[in-house]
Order: C-alpha cells, then sequence, then structure tokens
C-alpha cells in the first residue's frame, strides 16, 4: 500500500466536552507521529502484512490435515492451527519489535513497558475454518497510547488484504476503499453475530435480529466480525451489530470503517472502544437508524 503525502495536514475538529478533547488529543499524537515518520510506520504496517500473509499461507496449507480441535465453549473452537498461526504472527512481531506489548486471543497479553501493543486474532472465524466454510481472516492491529493506528485483516481465500493508518485511509490490496452510500436502513444489508452461551442475551440477540431483519433488505450472519467489517468498510454491507466481542474481533476492522468513512459507536452511539464488547458500524447514512433499532428493546 502507498501511503497519501505524509505533509498533508491533519483536520481539527472542536471538542464537545472534556472525553472528546482527550479523545482527540490522543488522536492528535498519534496522527502527529504518523505524519512526522511515515517510513516507520510503513514498516509497521509491512511487518503487520508480512505476518498476516505468512499466518495465511500456513492455514491454508494446514487445512487438509487439520488436527486436534478443543473447546474454550460449549461451541467456541480453537484448533492446532489457530494456535500455528498466532506463533507465526507473534514471532514476526517480535522480530522487529521485541519490546512491543501484544494482546492475542490465543496466549492473552504479553505486558512489556511502553506506549505500543499488537492486538491479535489468528483466526477470526475458527468453526468456518474448521467446516471449510470460506469466511474466515487474520486480524492484526497496531495501538500506540491505547489508539489504534494500524489495522491488517487478511482473507487468505479470497487473497484480499485490507489495511488502513489512523488519518491516511483504508484500502484493499491497495486500492482506496469507500462505504456504502445507502441513505436509509429500509435498502440497508446488514451482518451480525450472535453470543457463543445461551442465555438472555443470546435471546436478546434472536430479537435484534428479527427487529433488523424486519426493517432492511438482509441480515447476514457469517461468523467473523473482523471480515464482517472490513466488508462495512468496502461498501459490502451497509452495517454491523455484535455484543460479546473480545478485543482481537474488533480492533483492526474498527479502524477500516472509520478511514473508509463510516463510523462506529456502541449501541447507544457512544464513540466505541475495542474493549466495550459491543459495537455498532455503519456507513455513516443509516447510523442513527440503527441505534433506534437497539434503543427499541431496553436494557442494551
Amino acid at each position: 500500500m502507498v501511503l497519501p503525502d505524509s505533509s498533508q495536514a491533519v483536520e481539527e475538529r472542536p471538542a464537545q466536552s472534556g472525553e472528546e478533547l482527550f479523545q482527540q488529543l490522543a488522536e492528535g499524537v498519534s496522527q502527529t507521529l504518523i505524519r512526522d515518520n511515515p517510513s516507520v510506520m510503513q514498516e509497521i504496517l509491512s511487518t503487520a502484512q508480512n505476518a498476516a500473509r505468512q499466518a495465511g499461507a500456513h492455514i491454508l496449507r494446514a487445512r487438509p490435515e487439520l488436527g486436534q480441535i478443543n473447546y474454550k465453549g460449549r461451541v467456541d473452537l480453537v484448533t492446532n492451527v489457530d494456535r500455528e498461526s498466532e506463533a507465526i504472527i507473534l514471532e514476526v512481531i517480535r522480530s522487529k519489535y521485541p519490546d512491543h506489548a501484544i494482546l492475542a486471543e490465543e496466549s492473552g497479553s504479553k505486558p512489556v513497558s511502553g506506549d505500543w501493543r499488537w492486538v491479535v486474532d489468528p483466526i477470526d472465524g475458527t468453526t468456518n475454518f474448521v467446516h471449510g466454510y470460506p469466511f474466515f481472516c487474520v486480524s492484526i492491529a497496531v495501538q500506540f497510547r491505547q489508539q489504534t493506528i494500524v489495522a491488517v485483516v487478511f482473507d487468505p481465500v479470497q487473497d484480499e488484504m485490507f489495511s488502513a493508518l489512523l488519518g491516511q485511509g483504508a484500502y484493499l490490496n491497495g486500492k482506496v476503499l469507500k462505504v456504502s452510500t445507502t441513505p436509509v436502513l429500509s435498502k440497508a444489508l446488514l451482518a451480525t453475530g450472535f453470543p457463543y452461551e445461551m442465555g438472555d442475551r443470546w435471546h436478546r440477540a434472536m430479537d435484534y435480529f428479527k427487529l433488523f431483519y424486519y426493517r432492511t433488505r438482509g441480515v447476514r450472519r457469517d461468523g467473523a466480525a473482523a471480515l464482517d467489517l472490513c466488508y462495512v468498510a468496502a461498501g459490502r454491507f451497509d452495517g454491523f451489530w455484535e455484543y460479546d466481542l473480545k478485543a482481537w474481533d474488533v480492533a483492526a476492522g474498527m479502524l477500516l470503517v472509520t478511514e473508509a468513512g463510516g463510523k462506529v459507536s456502541d449501541f447507544c452511539g457512544n464513540p466505541g472502544d475495542i474493549d466495550d464488547g459491543q459495537l455498532l458500524a455503519s456507513n455513516g447514512f443509516i447510523h442513527f437508524s440503527m441505534i433506534e433499532v437497539l434503543a427499541s428493546l431496553s436494557g442494551n
């Protein structure tokens, strides 16, 4: 991916609250880092892309000889290939950035002092992978002072590399990504996911599904949140909602959506965070309408 001109000024917007001011200051630090150090940021992005490609190639090679399958929950699977993919990614990261912290799905958090953290999902969509359903990916995000500034999601089946740098746009195989321009919910195609464990939250997810299904052209449930978010960024989906999400599920995808011109938040419209556990993402045009639907069921 070729980055835009690093000398381009970053637009400043007035803060509306103390919380928003803090967020903008954090983003300002991160965007200044990118603007003033383009070669450094390009190297980090290239490292993430390299790690994702190596892991993706291994995943495809290993699929015909899939070995051990374990359960993290009733239907939450983990395989030897998840662990092998993660090991490949961590080796690439540590060879270039041994002092950076890493949060990875299968091995947990590797705390290291400093401003940098990588957030890794070695296979998002493991159940799909196990069953040969071709909708899974490798997701890698890089944070600076808790602000996501680099995002890479690689779909090895389609050979699609989604990439973004904070303030520099989102790309698919080097071509600029833009969200859709679908203006109203009734013309939208949405995506979602369901909690792994049965219970009140699972039933609520079914209720949300029905509400959106009645109000849109359709709702898809493909089982890989990171790739769903990429599809929002690419304009293939107009919106996405889900809860019981982990940081590694959404960290990269959230940046891709916003850099493609979309919007992310929690279900109430508050600024989205990778640790919220719930996420609403859209092209922006239908965002408030989606919030209204989510709010129609009390107790979010």
